[in-house]
């Protein structure tokens, strides 16, 4: 397929692909996609990865198109129909980790068999020196269910011979340890019960698999040897001989429990419970999942087999543009991101296709602009919509109800702090201390600082890790920068005010050694190459601590509104003014005008319209507390338990309930809320183990879980919990028109600021989704289809708001809009309108201009108040009096088009808001200058 012409990004669709929705199934609603006014699906991961996989990025294979998504073939088919349509594809390529464990990676498996031996062993990052000499030259698997010496007495670690591959290997239930090729010689002697000749044979090639102990080239030899055991093994009086020497090996025997031990020990890896990786494994996984091993890209020849594949579908056309997930696992983000951007340029002269990294910006933080990227995948201005759309009125309100019902810190960064010291305390124990381990070797190679201790860095460097503000610095030959640098002297400050005097000099060190004193101005050895490691490995713990402590953990423990808890948030701050959002764009205008703006993502916490309407909350504070002391008095019946669950976990609970609950939910209607409490029990399991307060994933706490469980299926489902369920849903009632308004203002806002819009799959309907696997429900494409097609009036589709059609409807005419003016929308001047009179503090105006054209948008912000019944959300066009729009051309009137049919008048340069929101409830207006 040859490749299409240069398309600019008009608006991407993101899919998630996996065996319920194959790449087949994306065929047939490509034409949908394209009547809505998408240019380019945003794919989730495509090559190979783990059968069942809901998600793809647990790649085992970068070689091939995963064929549990149809295949290659099934992939041009995907193409070639978006290219009929005048679409293109953007591909989400996973290059900091592949799934490990198992049985199903070529190349992991091939490592355990050889260990340094094989040509995979640099491929994934792992420490094979360590100080602990039971781990020297191993590698630590921890994926035991028990202990080692547990699993070899129960025998769940039995022996087995492949015969349809000539191999051995030792099974744990899904997991499969290769046996080194070499250790095959005692596996493979003959007994009496053969004949001389059949003796002969096996006990030829069980000498020839001795030898490769001796053989330089082991790896290579064993393939032939492989092939002939397996010829052999077709022999069934062999193959029975074989399968006597594996019951040699039966760990129930106290001969075979030895015999298995000494067999396993001779390996390239060493066992052990799934336990022991918090604290001693020796390679670096994603985050601390132990499936997930991490990736050494930096390298050539892992970048080359990691890429191939895809390379070769840009080449071939099939491909548009590259979204990198997490970047901030690299060891050096910003040489993979120009060393992939070189690439590219090469595959496609004359075409420059967009690469997007998968980026959490922090308070402060922008996107390096050496990096030769695009932009980022959008998380940030998830946030800057957040922002806008809370009321400062409500944070003291909120704040206080949550402190005096949990006695838990408002402030979140107390919570974050606090989650930090758990997790590198915990599941991230064995990376931090590998990190210290590194910097104690800077030490020692240093007279002046020999004599500092292990300890005093263990302690001065989680001070620093827990007082860290951003992911992640670049530190590079050269250091810090000068931006880096302010982050790390936060942290840096933050760090010397929790530890001892008798500490501080250790900081000093950190700071020099951790891109203070550059590691070029070291000499050429060892001596660089000590210090450049430890900031490598410094920058990766950073960001996985970060991850852990903040996404996986502090953001289900404090619920002040949960709103503004979500990746990618500027989660100490909760609400912004206007003037920060214009601001935002501008800027976004002049780095990044390709950026994508996302309002939902696949990790999202909670959807956009859940988030939307706990928004509406901010404005409503003194009210929402009321309701939540009824509420609390109601479910009085339901607990067997005082304290359970915890007044956190009951305040947390409301809130997601508030924020999910279907607009069109009948309390009546059985099967629906039986539906619903499966989604929120679900949902409560995740958020009490992500929490580990109350239970954890290394340690659930199942009575607790249990009772918690009951007692949310109990206010949903039994008629005890009536009176209860009434009040939540008539205070949803009372709020769901305001944050569905909230819900269209960040619609039309992400359709129309400098960026590319993203359309999360089937959030063109309400997303009262939250945290995963939640949001990655079935879509019904149908009913969308089916909606879109439909062309109903805007009254109709405001009486008819809850259906969704009205957001759908919004999409599509905002989309066309940019079809039609593609460039002032790409690339147009951003210029904030001021807005005058009774309401202006409730709404947001700019405006873009590019060569002759310019566009007017208009929307309500933190407008709770403004709506009288709550009917439908839409301000009632009296109630915006005399505010008004000041336009930015010259006097005299003039009449503009907005969305669908509506249409203002503009006098002496000003826009009446009560004509430009009369009809529709945010618009988009379009003048030809």
């Amino acid at each position: 397929m040859s490749a299409p012409p240069a398309r600019p990004l008009r608006a991407t669709v993101r899919l998630q692909f996996h065996k319920g929705f194959t790449l087949a199934q994306a065929i047939p609603r490509v034409p949908y996609f394209a009547r809505l006014g998408i240019s380019h699906v945003y794919a989730s991961p495509l090559l190979a990865a783990r059968a069942g996989s809901l998600h793809g990025y647990d790649v085992v294979d970068p070689t091939r198109v995963n064929p549990q998504l149809g295949g290659e073939a099934a992939l041009r088919q995907l193409v070639a129909a978006l290219r009929e349509h005048g679409m293109g594809l953007i591909l989400d390529v996973v290059s900091n980790h592949m799934a490990v464990g198992g049985g199903d990676n070529p190349w992991w498996l091939d490592l355990l068999e050889w260990g340094r031996l094989s040509p995979y062993g640099e491929f994934f990052d792992i420490q094979w020196h360590s100080p602990d000499p039971m781990m020297e030259g191993q590698l630590l698997l921890p994926f035991l269910g028990s202990d080692y010496g547990v699993a070899l007495q129960d025998a769940t670690l039995p022996l087995v011979f492949d015969a349809g591959a000539g191999a051995f290997h030792v099974e744990h239930y899904e997991h499969r340890f290769p046996v080194c090729p070499s250790d095959y010689g005692e596996l493979l002697k003959p007994d009496e019960s053969l004949d001389e000749e059949r003796r002969s044979r096996l006990k030829t090639l069980a000498d020839r698999f001795e030898a490769l102990r001796y053989q330089s080239d082991a790896r290579a030899l064993s393939i032939p040897l492989k092939q002939e055991l397996l010829e052999l093994a077709g022999d069934g009086q062999i193959l029975a001989a074989i399968e006597r020497n594996l019951a040699l090996y039966d760990s129930k025997t106290e001969e075979g429990f030895a015999r298995l031990h000494r067999l396993l020990e001779r390996q390239s890896y060493r066992l052990a419970s799934w336990r022991t990786a918090a604290d001693d494994i020796n390679w670096r996984r994603f985050f601390d999942v132990n499936e997930l091993g991490g990736l050494r890209v930096e390298r050539p020849a892992v970048f080359e087999a990691t890429h191939g594949t895809v390379f070769r579908l840009i080449t071939e056309g099939l491909v548009d543009g590259l979204r990198i997930d997490h970047i901030d696992g690299l060891a050096d983000p910003r040489s993979y991101c120009r060393k992939l951007r070189r690439r590219l340029d090469r595959l496609t002269p004359g075409r420059r296709l967009p690469i997007y990294v998968e980026k959490i910006l922090g308070p402060g933080e922008t996107l390096p602009a050496d990096w030769a990227v695009d932009g980022t995948t959008g998380y940030e201005f998830m946030n800057q919509l957040s922002l806008l759309q809370h009321d400062p009125a409500g944070e003291h309100v909120l704040g206080e109800l949550w402190q005096r019902r949990t006695e838990r810190p408002a402030a979140f960064a107390e919570e974050a702090q606090l989650a930090r010291q758990q997790i590198l305390n915990g599941s991230l124990a064995s990376d931090c201390e590998s990190v210290a381990q590194a910097l104690l070797q800077v030490a020692r190679d240093d007279l002046m600082t020999r004599d500092l201790t292990l300890g005093s860095i263990r302690r001065a460097l989680q001070a620093l890790i827990v007082h860290f503000p951003v992911y992640r610095t670049y530190i590079g030959p050269l250091g810090r920068s000068a931006r880096d640098e302010v982050f790390f002297g936060h942290a840096l400050e933050g760090a010397r005010q929790s530890l001892g005097e008798s500490d501080w000099p250790v900081l000093e060190c950190l700071a020099r050694w951790l891109g203070g004193d550059p590691w070029r101005n070291r000499p050429r050895g060892r001596s660089r190459k000590l210090l450049r490691h430890a900031c490598v490995r410094f920058q990766q713990l950073t960001s996985p601590a970060a991850a852990k402590a903040v996404e996986d953990t502090a953001l289900y423990r404090s619920a002040v509104l949960l709103s503004r808890n979500d990746v990618g948030y500027d989660t100490e701050r909760f609400s912004a003014p206007v003037s920060d959002f214009h601001e935002a764009n501008r800027q976004r205008l002049a780095s990044f005008p390709d950026n994508l703006l996302t309002t939902a993502t696949h990790d999202h916490k909670r959807g956009e319209d859940t988030r939307a309407r706990l928004a509406a909350i901010s404005e409503r504070g003194p009210w929402y507390a009321e309701q939540v002391e009824l509420w609390r008095a109601l479910a009085r019946p339901l607990r067997s338990d005082d304290r359970v669950p915890s007044s956190g976990d009951e305040l947390i609970l409301y809130q997601a309930l508030v924020g999910s609950w279907p607009l069109q939910l009948d309390l009546d209607d059985h099967a629906a809320m039986a539906e619903y409490a499966g989604r929120i029990v679900q949902w409560q399991r995740k958020a009490l183990r992500e929490a580990k307060l109350q239970s954890s994933w290394s340690a659930p706490n199942e009575p607790y879980e249990h009772a918690a469980r009951t007692f949310a299926e109990q206010l949903l489902l039994a008629p005890e919990g009536e009176l209860l369920r009434t009040a939540l849903a008539k205070s949803v009632n009372g709020i769901a028109a305001a944050g569905a308004l909230n819900g269209l203002a960040q619609t039309l806002l992400r359709m129309t600021v400098p960026g590319v819009p993203d359309l999360y799959q089937g959030n063109e309907f309400w997303d009262f989704s939250l945290v995963d696997p939640d949001n990655r429900r079935p879509v019904d494409y149908g009913a969308r289809e089916q909606a879109l097609q439909g062309d109903a009036p805007v009254a109709q589709l405001l009486t008819h708001w809850r259906d969704g059609r009205l957001k759908q409807a919004l999409i599509g005419q905002a989309l066309q809009r940019r079809a039609e003016h593609t460039e002032l929308f790409r690339r147009g001047a951003y210029q904030a309108l001021e807005v005058l009179g009774s309401q202006a503090h409730n709404v947001l105006a700019f405006a873009r201009e590019h060569e002759g054209q310019r566009a007017i948008i208009v929307v309500p912000v933190r407008c709770a108040a403004l709506l009288e019944n709550g009917a439908v959300p839409q301000v009632d066009a009296q109630r915006w009096g005399d505010t008004r729009v000041m336009l930015p051309f010259a006097p005299g009137e003039t009449s503009l088009k907005g969305l669908f049919t509506s249409a203002a008048v503009t006098k002496n340069r000003e826009l009446d808001v009560s004509a430009a929101l009369g009809e529709i409830p945010v618009n988009l207006f379009i003048q030809h200058v």
